[in-house]
Protein backbone atom coordinates (compact mmCIF):
# COMPACT_ATOMS: atom_id res chain seq x y z
CA UNK A 1 0.00 0.00 0.00
CA UNK A 2 2.98 2.40 1.12
CA UNK A 3 4.29 1.40 -2.41
CA UNK A 4 1.38 2.47 -3.98
CA UNK A 5 0.87 6.00 -2.29
CA UNK A 6 4.30 6.63 -3.21
CA UNK A 7 4.07 5.73 -6.79
CA UNK A 8 0.84 7.69 -7.13
CA UNK A 9 2.64 10.72 -5.27
CA UNK A 10 5.97 10.55 -7.39
CA UNK A 11 3.44 10.65 -10.55
CA UNK A 12 1.44 13.69 -9.19
CA UNK A 13 4.68 15.88 -8.66
CA UNK A 14 5.18 14.87 -12.32
CA UNK A 15 2.48 15.61 -13.72
CA UNK A 16 2.42 18.96 -12.04
CA UNK A 17 5.76 19.77 -13.30
CA UNK A 18 4.23 19.02 -16.32
CA UNK A 19 0.83 21.42 -16.17
CA UNK A 20 2.74 23.93 -15.16
CA UNK A 21 5.58 24.15 -17.61
CA UNK A 22 2.44 23.98 -20.20
CA UNK A 23 1.53 27.31 -19.15
CA UNK A 24 4.98 28.38 -18.16
CA UNK A 25 6.12 30.40 -21.04
CA UNK A 26 2.90 32.44 -21.23
CA UNK A 27 3.50 33.89 -17.82
CA UNK A 28 7.18 34.37 -18.06
CA UNK A 29 7.78 37.89 -19.77
CA UNK A 30 11.35 35.97 -21.06
CA UNK A 31 9.68 34.36 -23.23
CA UNK A 32 7.81 35.16 -26.77
CA UNK A 33 4.32 33.88 -26.08
CA UNK A 34 4.03 35.74 -22.91
CA UNK A 35 0.45 37.34 -22.48
CA UNK A 36 1.19 40.27 -22.40
CA UNK A 37 3.20 39.99 -25.81
CA UNK A 38 0.74 38.28 -27.57
CA UNK A 39 -2.06 41.09 -26.42
CA UNK A 40 0.45 43.70 -27.63
CA UNK A 41 0.86 41.67 -31.14
CA UNK A 42 -2.94 41.69 -31.34
CA UNK A 43 -2.80 45.04 -30.96
CA UNK A 44 -0.62 45.90 -33.40
CA UNK A 45 -2.39 43.57 -35.74
CA UNK A 46 -5.55 45.53 -34.82
CA UNK A 47 -4.41 48.65 -35.94
CA UNK A 48 -2.33 47.50 -38.98
CA UNK A 49 -5.97 46.17 -40.61
CA UNK A 50 -7.28 48.99 -39.82
CA UNK A 51 -5.23 51.71 -40.29
CA UNK A 52 -3.47 50.15 -43.70
CA UNK A 53 -5.87 47.71 -45.13
CA UNK A 54 -8.72 49.61 -45.06
CA UNK A 55 -10.79 46.82 -42.44
CA UNK A 56 -13.20 48.32 -40.11
CA UNK A 57 -12.62 47.09 -36.54
CA UNK A 58 -14.98 43.50 -37.03
CA UNK A 59 -13.52 42.99 -39.67
CA UNK A 60 -10.21 43.68 -38.29
CA UNK A 61 -10.96 41.00 -35.17
CA UNK A 62 -12.32 38.21 -37.63
CA UNK A 63 -9.06 38.16 -39.80
CA UNK A 64 -6.94 38.09 -36.50
CA UNK A 65 -8.82 35.62 -34.84
CA UNK A 66 -9.66 33.37 -37.77
CA UNK A 67 -10.68 29.76 -36.72
CA UNK A 68 -9.62 28.44 -40.34
CA UNK A 69 -6.36 29.44 -39.05
CA UNK A 70 -6.45 28.55 -35.05
CA UNK A 71 -8.48 25.12 -35.74
CA UNK A 72 -6.82 23.92 -39.31
CA UNK A 73 -5.09 20.87 -38.69
CA UNK A 74 -1.65 22.16 -38.91
CA UNK A 75 -2.44 24.07 -35.97
CA UNK A 76 -3.70 21.22 -33.89
CA UNK A 77 -0.94 19.80 -34.62
CA UNK A 78 1.55 22.70 -33.41
CA UNK A 79 -0.43 22.30 -29.81
CA UNK A 80 0.40 18.75 -29.69
CA UNK A 81 3.89 19.53 -30.30
CA UNK A 82 4.04 21.81 -28.08
CA UNK A 83 2.60 19.32 -25.48
CA UNK A 84 4.60 16.44 -26.15
CA UNK A 85 8.05 18.58 -26.81
CA UNK A 86 7.20 19.78 -22.63
CA UNK A 87 7.60 16.48 -21.67
CA UNK A 88 10.36 15.47 -23.53
CA UNK A 89 12.13 19.09 -21.90
CA UNK A 90 11.54 18.02 -18.19
CA UNK A 91 13.09 14.31 -19.08
CA UNK A 92 16.35 15.28 -20.84
CA UNK A 93 16.62 18.85 -19.59
CA UNK A 94 19.04 17.36 -16.69
CA UNK A 95 21.55 15.96 -19.00
CA UNK A 96 21.73 19.10 -21.17
CA UNK A 97 25.43 21.11 -21.11
CA UNK A 98 24.96 24.45 -19.22
CA UNK A 99 25.83 27.45 -19.88
CA UNK A 100 27.91 27.45 -16.45
CA UNK A 101 30.30 25.00 -17.27
CA UNK A 102 31.04 26.82 -20.34
CA UNK A 103 31.61 29.79 -18.42
CA UNK A 104 33.83 28.51 -16.15
CA UNK A 105 35.50 26.16 -18.63
CA UNK A 106 36.81 29.07 -20.55
CA UNK A 107 37.21 31.59 -17.53
CA UNK A 108 39.73 29.01 -16.75
CA UNK A 109 41.49 28.27 -19.53
CA UNK A 110 42.00 32.31 -20.51
CA UNK A 111 43.45 32.29 -16.95
CA UNK A 112 46.09 29.99 -17.65
CA UNK A 113 47.23 30.93 -21.16
CA UNK A 114 46.92 35.11 -19.52
CA UNK A 115 44.88 35.67 -22.78
CA UNK A 116 44.30 39.75 -22.77
CA UNK A 117 44.85 39.99 -19.02
CA UNK A 118 47.60 42.78 -19.63
CA UNK A 119 44.58 44.69 -20.66
CA UNK A 120 43.73 46.08 -16.74
CA UNK A 121 39.81 46.49 -17.67
CA UNK A 122 38.44 46.12 -14.28
CA UNK A 123 38.44 49.64 -13.24
CA UNK A 124 35.79 50.96 -15.96
CA UNK A 125 32.70 51.59 -15.08
CA UNK A 126 29.90 49.14 -14.72
CA UNK A 127 27.15 50.75 -16.63
CA UNK A 128 29.59 50.70 -18.84
CA UNK A 129 30.76 47.38 -18.89
CA UNK A 130 27.03 46.06 -18.99
CA UNK A 131 26.62 48.19 -22.07
CA UNK A 132 29.28 46.57 -23.69
CA UNK A 133 28.47 42.77 -22.44
CA UNK A 134 24.82 43.34 -23.40
CA UNK A 135 25.87 44.37 -27.41
CA UNK A 136 28.59 41.81 -27.45
CA UNK A 137 25.88 39.28 -26.22
CA UNK A 138 23.24 40.61 -28.49
CA UNK A 139 25.19 40.56 -31.68
CA UNK A 140 26.84 36.97 -31.41
CA UNK A 141 23.50 35.39 -29.98
CA UNK A 142 21.72 36.67 -32.83
CA UNK A 143 24.86 35.65 -35.45
CA UNK A 144 25.05 32.05 -33.94
CA UNK A 145 21.20 32.17 -34.57
CA UNK A 146 22.35 32.82 -38.16
CA UNK A 147 24.76 30.17 -39.14
CA UNK A 148 22.88 27.59 -37.23
CA UNK A 149 19.50 28.29 -38.96
CA UNK A 150 21.57 28.55 -42.47
CA UNK A 151 23.39 25.24 -41.90
CA UNK A 152 20.15 23.96 -40.66
CA UNK A 153 18.63 24.39 -44.46
CA UNK A 154 21.84 23.63 -46.39
CA UNK A 155 23.21 20.12 -44.60
CA UNK A 156 20.96 17.69 -45.24
CA UNK A 157 21.04 15.41 -42.54
CA UNK A 158 20.22 19.03 -40.32
CA UNK A 159 17.18 19.88 -42.33
CA UNK A 160 15.71 16.36 -41.66
CA UNK A 161 15.14 17.68 -38.54
CA UNK A 162 14.48 21.60 -38.77
CA UNK A 163 11.53 20.38 -41.64
CA UNK A 164 9.22 19.61 -39.00
CA UNK A 165 9.26 23.74 -38.38
CA UNK A 166 8.54 24.27 -41.82
CA UNK A 167 5.68 22.21 -42.91
CA UNK A 168 3.50 24.18 -40.76
CA UNK A 169 0.82 24.61 -43.21
CA UNK A 170 -0.74 27.46 -41.42
CA UNK A 171 1.37 29.67 -38.69
CA UNK A 172 0.26 30.65 -35.14
CA UNK A 173 2.37 32.20 -32.83
CA UNK A 174 2.77 28.36 -31.20
CA UNK A 175 4.37 27.11 -34.33
CA UNK A 176 7.37 28.62 -32.83
CA UNK A 177 7.78 25.48 -30.65
CA UNK A 178 6.75 23.35 -33.94
CA UNK A 179 10.90 22.14 -33.40
CA UNK A 180 11.77 18.78 -33.22
CA UNK A 181 13.71 17.78 -30.15
CA UNK A 182 17.07 16.95 -31.88
CA UNK A 183 16.90 20.41 -33.03
CA UNK A 184 15.97 22.03 -29.88
CA UNK A 185 18.59 20.29 -28.37
CA UNK A 186 21.14 21.79 -31.21
CA UNK A 187 19.68 25.43 -30.20
CA UNK A 188 20.02 24.89 -26.35
CA UNK A 189 23.81 23.80 -26.73
CA UNK A 190 24.14 27.10 -29.20
CA UNK A 191 22.63 29.38 -26.34
CA UNK A 192 24.78 27.71 -23.49
CA UNK A 193 28.07 28.03 -25.78
CA UNK A 194 27.64 31.72 -26.65
CA UNK A 195 26.25 33.00 -23.45
CA UNK A 196 28.86 30.92 -21.79
CA UNK A 197 31.64 32.05 -24.15
CA UNK A 198 30.79 35.96 -23.88
CA UNK A 199 30.69 35.89 -20.01
CA UNK A 200 33.55 33.51 -19.66
CA UNK A 201 35.56 36.36 -21.59
CA UNK A 202 34.13 39.27 -19.78
CA UNK A 203 34.30 37.37 -16.73
CA UNK A 204 38.09 37.23 -17.31
CA UNK A 205 38.73 41.16 -18.89
CA UNK A 206 36.59 42.76 -16.03
CA UNK A 207 37.54 40.50 -13.32
CA UNK A 208 35.11 38.50 -11.62
CA UNK A 209 35.28 41.04 -8.41
CA UNK A 210 33.68 43.81 -10.46
CA UNK A 211 31.28 41.62 -12.77
CA UNK A 212 27.85 40.34 -11.46
CA UNK A 213 26.63 37.02 -13.34
CA UNK A 214 23.44 37.67 -11.75
CA UNK A 215 22.83 41.06 -13.10
CA UNK A 216 24.15 40.62 -16.52
CA UNK A 217 22.26 37.33 -17.07
CA UNK A 218 19.27 39.23 -15.91
CA UNK A 219 20.19 41.68 -19.17
CA UNK A 220 17.19 41.04 -21.68
CA UNK A 221 17.04 44.61 -23.51
CA UNK A 222 16.89 43.58 -27.42
CA UNK A 223 14.58 40.98 -26.50
CA UNK A 224 12.29 42.59 -24.72
CA UNK A 225 12.29 45.00 -27.65
CA UNK A 226 11.99 42.28 -30.45
CA UNK A 227 8.69 40.90 -28.20
CA UNK A 228 6.71 44.26 -27.64
CA UNK A 229 7.78 44.75 -31.33
CA UNK A 230 5.60 42.16 -32.39
CA UNK A 231 7.37 39.39 -33.04
CA UNK A 232 4.69 36.95 -32.07
CA UNK A 233 3.17 37.66 -35.61
CA UNK A 234 6.19 36.06 -37.56
CA UNK A 235 4.37 32.87 -37.55
CA UNK A 236 1.05 34.13 -38.66
CA UNK A 237 -1.24 35.40 -41.44
CA UNK A 238 -0.76 39.07 -40.83
CA UNK A 239 1.61 40.16 -43.22
CA UNK A 240 3.59 43.35 -41.58
CA UNK A 241 5.82 44.31 -43.78
CA UNK A 242 8.55 47.11 -42.99
CA UNK A 243 10.18 49.68 -45.24
CA UNK A 244 13.03 48.21 -47.54
CA UNK A 245 15.61 50.17 -45.75
CA UNK A 246 14.61 49.04 -42.36
CA UNK A 247 14.08 45.49 -43.96
CA UNK A 248 18.14 45.55 -44.51
CA UNK A 249 18.38 45.98 -40.58
CA UNK A 250 15.22 44.12 -39.04
CA UNK A 251 13.20 40.86 -40.01
CA UNK A 252 9.74 42.17 -40.74
CA UNK A 253 7.28 39.93 -39.89
CA UNK A 254 6.42 39.47 -43.66
CA UNK A 255 10.11 38.56 -44.62
CA UNK A 256 9.94 35.82 -41.87
CA UNK A 257 6.76 34.51 -43.46
CA UNK A 258 8.58 34.64 -46.83
CA UNK A 259 11.15 32.35 -44.95
CA UNK A 260 8.10 29.91 -44.61
CA UNK A 261 6.52 29.92 -48.22
CA UNK A 262 6.55 26.80 -50.38
CA UNK A 263 7.59 28.83 -53.62
CA UNK A 264 11.32 27.85 -54.77
CA UNK A 265 12.24 31.90 -54.83
CA UNK A 266 11.55 32.07 -51.26
CA UNK A 267 13.60 28.90 -50.50
CA UNK A 268 16.58 29.64 -48.51
CA UNK A 269 16.27 33.41 -47.80
CA UNK A 270 15.67 35.53 -44.61
CA UNK A 271 17.80 33.00 -42.62
CA UNK A 272 17.73 36.18 -39.51
CA UNK A 273 16.45 35.74 -35.95
CA UNK A 274 16.23 39.97 -35.29
CA UNK A 275 18.73 41.25 -37.13
CA UNK A 276 18.89 41.19 -41.30
CA UNK A 277 21.93 42.23 -41.49
CA UNK A 278 23.79 38.95 -41.51
CA UNK A 279 21.03 38.12 -44.44
CA UNK A 280 22.51 41.40 -46.07
CA UNK A 281 25.81 41.02 -45.69
CA UNK A 282 25.67 36.94 -46.60
CA UNK A 283 23.41 36.84 -49.52
CA UNK A 284 20.46 35.38 -48.41
CA UNK A 285 18.41 38.50 -48.06
CA UNK A 286 14.96 38.88 -49.49
CA UNK A 287 12.58 41.95 -49.41
CA UNK A 288 8.60 41.17 -47.90
CA UNK A 289 6.06 40.83 -50.98
CA UNK A 290 3.19 41.95 -49.62
CA UNK A 291 -0.78 41.45 -51.10
CA UNK A 292 0.46 38.25 -52.83
CA UNK A 293 -0.97 35.15 -50.99
CA UNK A 294 1.55 32.82 -49.65
CA UNK A 295 1.28 29.44 -49.56
CA UNK A 296 3.11 27.67 -46.23
CA UNK A 297 4.43 24.42 -45.74
CA UNK A 298 6.43 21.76 -47.78
CA UNK A 299 5.84 19.05 -50.40
CA UNK A 300 3.48 16.27 -49.20
CA UNK A 301 6.48 13.87 -50.06
CA UNK A 302 8.96 16.11 -47.88
CA UNK A 303 7.43 15.85 -44.16
CA UNK A 304 4.03 15.34 -42.73
CA UNK A 305 2.25 18.63 -41.58
CA UNK A 306 -0.28 16.59 -39.07
CA UNK A 307 0.94 13.53 -38.93
CA UNK A 308 2.62 13.32 -34.98
CA UNK A 309 4.22 10.12 -35.22
CA UNK A 310 5.73 10.89 -38.92
CA UNK A 311 6.67 14.29 -37.06
CA UNK A 312 8.96 12.91 -34.93
CA UNK A 313 10.10 9.57 -36.32
CA UNK A 314 10.56 10.39 -40.08
CA UNK A 315 13.75 12.35 -39.24
CA UNK A 316 15.92 9.58 -37.82
CA UNK A 317 14.91 7.17 -40.72
CA UNK A 318 16.07 9.75 -43.18
CA UNK A 319 19.23 10.25 -40.95
CA UNK A 320 19.99 6.19 -41.28
CA UNK A 321 19.07 6.54 -45.30
CA UNK A 322 21.80 9.26 -45.37
CA UNK A 323 24.29 7.20 -43.10
CA UNK A 324 23.39 4.12 -45.81
CA UNK A 325 24.00 5.93 -48.54
CA UNK A 326 27.45 7.18 -47.37
CA UNK A 327 28.54 3.79 -45.98
CA UNK A 328 27.82 2.25 -49.76
CA UNK A 329 29.23 5.08 -51.26
CA UNK A 330 32.52 4.44 -49.28
CA UNK A 331 32.60 0.93 -49.56
CA UNK A 332 32.43 0.91 -53.43
CA UNK A 333 35.17 3.82 -53.31
CA UNK A 334 37.27 1.25 -51.52
CA UNK A 335 36.92 -1.74 -53.63
CA UNK A 336 37.02 0.21 -56.75
CA UNK A 337 40.76 1.36 -54.95
CA UNK A 338 39.93 5.14 -55.15
CA UNK A 339 40.65 5.64 -51.71
CA UNK A 340 44.00 3.68 -51.24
Amino acid sequence: MEDLIGTLTTFGLYLETYLTSLSADFLNHKKRIFVGYLAISVVMALVFLCAWRGLGLRGAFGKVFDKNIFWSRSAKADYFIYAINRIISILISPYLIAQGAVTTLLFFQLSKQNVIGFLSLDHWPSVLIITLYTLTYFFMDDLSKYFVHRCMHRWQFLWAFHKVHHSAETMTPITVYRVHPVESIIYGLRGSIVIGAVIGIFAYCFGIDNFSLATLLGVNLFSFIFNIAGANLRHSHIEIAYWPWLEKIFISPAQHQLHHSIENKHFNKNYGAMLAIWDWLFGSLHFSETGKSIRFGLRPNEASATNIISIYLKPFVEISNIFKYFYTTLVKLLKLNILR
